[in-house]
């Protein structure tokens, strides 16, 4: 299938979503609402890109028809240049659509932290990749909220969940999912040996409940009292949530907060955003062609990333080491240029593609 066909295609789909948004069963609807007015945000770019090509293409058919007039042959000439100028610019424009439009793009995120491999150090590197993508997310002017933490006992983290809310933040933070290695010295670590640690980043759209079919049935909950640092009153009192979704074995537990319905809201805020991923994946698998030129894939098995502070740098395995960059800055929450070039080759390796997507 051709760039052509899709683009069509796509405006075509845009053109009968804005119909469908003027019906008043529609309006009405908040579900079917909201899901067609994300799908028009995904498809926006390519429509509007394609009328206009297609409003170009007309104007460039009618000056070579001005060609046999000797007297409008000139300017016609000069329309033609014009125009074959701004269509070749608008056709690289829209294959970018094409490739980078994703209706997850503009989604808030849901971030999970886990330590590996490694032991002491290993909870200690979740706690520096916690702060740097506070520091990410400070530069990006996103806001961080935590979900639930759970702190290892000589520092650092076991695991951490946060929300990650702004503009066009999962599109980013996908490309944080997959396996983080740390190669450094420990302080603990009196012969100055290097240790190899490894920590699991899982990215997970934020959705919501009128997006995923859930009963009410099908979810087991449990309460109980919250462990860990806080006083007596965490102990006393049985705030932590655990729900478990019977159908698919799904497990999440929320114990930061004091308040039993807090902890529920926030629990069941991952449940949906993990079965909502769960959609996804499915769906993926049924096409696994397109699922090689997904960077941000997030399989916690995959190696994406090494931090090796003895050498200064940091590698991204997805990228090559001519994209290495210095680690201390990276720590800093300093990831754009690495986003960039990721993004980038995602595109790349989806336009050589192209002519094999499917609607």
């Amino acid at each position: 299938m051709s760039w052509e066909t899709v683009a069509q295609k796509r405006f075509q789909r845009y053109s009968w979503i804005q119909e469908q948004l003027m019906l008043p069963e529609v309006a009405t609807n908040p579900n079917k609402f909201a899901k067609l007015i994300r799908e028009a945000g995904m498809l926006k770019e390519t429509a509007l890109g394609w009328e206009r090509f297609e409003k170009l293409r007309k104007a460039e058919a009618d000056a070579r028809e001005m060609l046999e007039d000797p007297e409008m042959a000139e300017m016609a000439e000069e329309e033609i240049a014009s125009t074959t100028e701004q269509l070749e610019k608008l056709e690289d424009e829209i294959k970018s659509a094409l490739v980078t439009g994703d209706e997850d793009s503009a989604r808030n995120a849901i971030v999970e932290i886990r330590a590996g491999v490694g032991g002491e150090e290993a909870a200690l590197f979740a706690g520096d990749l916690l702060r740097m993508y506070q520091y990410y997310a400070g530069i990006k002017g996103w806001k961080i909220e935590i979900i639930d933490i759970s702190h290892a006992d000589v520092g650092g983290l076991k695991d951490v969940t946060f929300n990650v809310i702004g503009d066009n933040v999962f599109k980013l933070m996908r490309l944080e999912s997959g396996g983080h290695r740390v190669q450094r010295v420990p302080e603990t670590e009196a012969q100055g040996r290097i240790h190899t640690s490894m920590v699991t980043v899982a990215v997970l759209p934020e959705a919501e409940e009128v997006e995923v079919n859930i009963d009410k049935k099908d979810i087991r909950e449990d309460v109980m009292r919250a462990s860990g640092p806080g006083g007596q009153k965490v102990n006393k009192t049985e705030s932590a949530v655990r729900l478990t979704h019977l159908p698919t074995g799904i497990v999440v537990i929320c114990m930061d907060e004091k308040s039993q319905h807090r902890n529920r809201d926030r629990a069941m805020k991952v449940l949906v955003s993990r079965l909502y991923d769960k959609m996804k994946r499915d769906a993926d698998a049924e096409r696994a062609s397109n699922r090689k030129t997904q960077i941000g894939s997030g399989d916690r098995s995959e190696r994406i990333r090494t931090y090796n502070f003895p050498q200064g740098r940091c590698t991204d395995h997805r990228l090559g080491q001519e994209h290495n960059q210095n680690v201390d800055a990276v720590m800093l929450g300093k990831l754009g240029p690495l986003h960039d070039a990721l993004l980038d080759l995602e595109k790349w390796q989806k336009l050589e593609q192209l002519d094999s997507i499917t609607e």
